[in-house]
């Protein structure tokens, strides 16, 4: 943690940064400034004596997960407070719940969701002002809901997204003797940068704020050695690199639930739906009426699955113009299989891309893009026969989850190119690397050449992967992250 000195010196910052954003706020809403800013500042120092309350023996078992983001799509984070809980920790698990988290976090007795809504900011005036106001506001939200729990002896959040979260969950642990710990999966300024460019002064600013705040936790975890040295080398951080591990619901789907997951997703998606006359069958399964068994059609197509957030960081028109040259190498009489490609996931170009779908003219390749709940996507991941990953990292140091999942279900993959991938997709072992439409064009020609035999390439990746299963995620997290918190706590 920071020494004394620096630490009033960060105090003093962030009051006068929330006093300039109030300042600003005002102005833009025509209310008196000074009142604004005289009632915020009462606000925040009666709550302060409130809820100022140090840490006592009690809350050395209470942990506060913390992600500004939504906690059903936040999987690392969900595996956390899993790992905490089973391990006698009391947790408190603090984000959006814009979807169904995982029914093992619902029904967890140790660990109590409390949710916070995403704040907008003054909508009238220059971007800068919406972002600043939005900031100010997340702030004050977050602020108050950390200092309304009972005290913690850690708060573990994830970063990105990490602003204004670092700074609040830093004074918070300031004010009550906790320790916090940040999960680095990326960095958030390069994300911005993206949409807004390396130069724009919003993705400098948060490049400053994580450098000046980042520094500032008890300890860092992350996802990748390369991350790692990064930390190191560029931001003064020692992490602990806990690679992502697929859980124990991630495996081969056996053919009975294949076949309830193909029946339910055929209501809604016809692409699952069978051609024939067959009662009680998929495209890809059939059900014996006698015994209740179920097998695999022969003629059945390949399943091919693919997960997004739907951002900037995927161009998922790589994976469309692959399909469309799939598609022309079975009309020139290229002996593949029919391709039933599934595309799951939330995100703001989800849109986008459903309309550039419904514009292709495919006979052979169906694509559907559902969302689907916690317990079916692994059941999907384990019943598919390949799985296709578009994530370009945009820091190049953190490591798609989505390859992880699908590895645990022994799924091969094929992984566009970006610097550290290696640490998780070795080519021709478990999958292949791609860097263009066409490339990937000509993978999923070879790998599906002789489907749906498991003599060729991809049943190799498949056995592979069954061969090199390594550790699941709860015995990498008690040998990584345990250790670490017991150490903590002696401290």
């Amino acid at each position: 943690m920071a020494t004394c000195g620096s630490t009033v010196a960060l105090l003093a910052g962030f009051a006068v940064f929330l006093a300039v954003v109030a300042w600003c706020f005002a102005a833009s809403s025509g209310a008196s400034c000074p009142g604004v800013c005289l009632a915020a500042a009462a606000g925040l120092l009666s709550m302060f004596l409130r809820r100022l309350r140090l840490r006592d023996a009690a809350s050395e078992r209470r942990v506060c997960v913390l992600v500004l983001g939504d906690i059903g799509r936040s999987p690392r984070m969900q595996y956390h407070a899993l790992s905490l809980s089973k391990h006698g920790y009391q947790v408190t698990f603090v984000g959006f719940l814009d979807s169904k988290p995982h029914q093992d976090v619902l029904s967890e007795e140790k660990i109590r969701i409390v949710p916070i809504s995403e704040v907008k900011g003054v909508r009238a005036g220059p971007r800068l002002l919406t972002y600043l106001t939005k900031t100010l506001l997340q702030s004050l939200q977050l602020l108050w809901v950390l200092l309304s729990l009972e005290p913690q002896a850690h708060i573990l959040m994830q970063n990105p997204p990490g602003l204004p979260g670092i700074a609040v969950a830093w004074l918070v642990c300031v004010l009550r003797g906790s320790e916090l710990i940040i999960d680095w999966h990326n960095y958030g300024y390069t994300i911005m940068a993206l949409s807004l460019g390396a130069s724009h002064p919003l993705v400098r600013l948060a490049k400053w704020y994580e450098h000046l705040f980042g520094p500032l936790a008890s300890h860092s975890l992350c996802v990748t050695d390369a991350m790692k040295d990064d930390l190191q080398k560029n931001w003064g951080i020692k992490a602990t690199t806990v690679y992502d591990r697929p859980a124990a619901i991630f495996r081969e789907t056996p053919l009975d639930l294949k076949h309830r997951l193909f029946s339910r997703l055929a209501r809604s998606h016809p692409q699952f739906g069978a051609s024939g006359s067959l009662s009680d069958s998929t495209a890809f399964t059939v059900c014996n009426p006698g015994d209740g068994g179920v097998a695999l059609r022969s003629e059945r197509p390949a399943l091919l699955v693919s997960s997004t957030s739907w951002t900037e960081d995927e161009d998922f028109s790589i994976l469309l113009k692959a399909l469309e040259d799939y598609e022309g190498f079975i009309r020139g009489g290229a002996p593949l299989p029919s391709l039933v490609c599934v595309i799951t996931g939330k995100g703001p170009q989800k849109e986008h891309y459903q309309k550039l779908i419904a514009a292709m003219s495919l006979e052979h390749v169906k694509i559907c893009t559902p969302w689907l709940e916690a317990e079916d996507y692994p059941l999907l991941l384990g019943s598919a026969d390949l799985g296709v990953c578009l994530h370009k990292s945009s820091s190049g140091l953190d490591l798609p989850m989505k390859v992880v999942d699908m590895f645990g279900c022994c799924l091969p993959v094929c992984a566009i190119h970006f610097h550290c991938l290696q640490e998780l997709v070795q080519h021709e072992e478990n999958g292949l690397i791609f860097r263009d439409s066409a490339e990937l064009a000509e993978h999923l020609q070879s790998l599906l050449s002789e489907f749906p035999s498991s003599d060729g390439r991809l049943g190799a990746f498949r056995r592979n992967l069954w061969a090199s299963r390594g550790q699941r995620w709860d015995d990498n997290w008690d040998q990584k992250v345990l250790p670490l918190l017991d150490a903590l706590r002696q401290r």
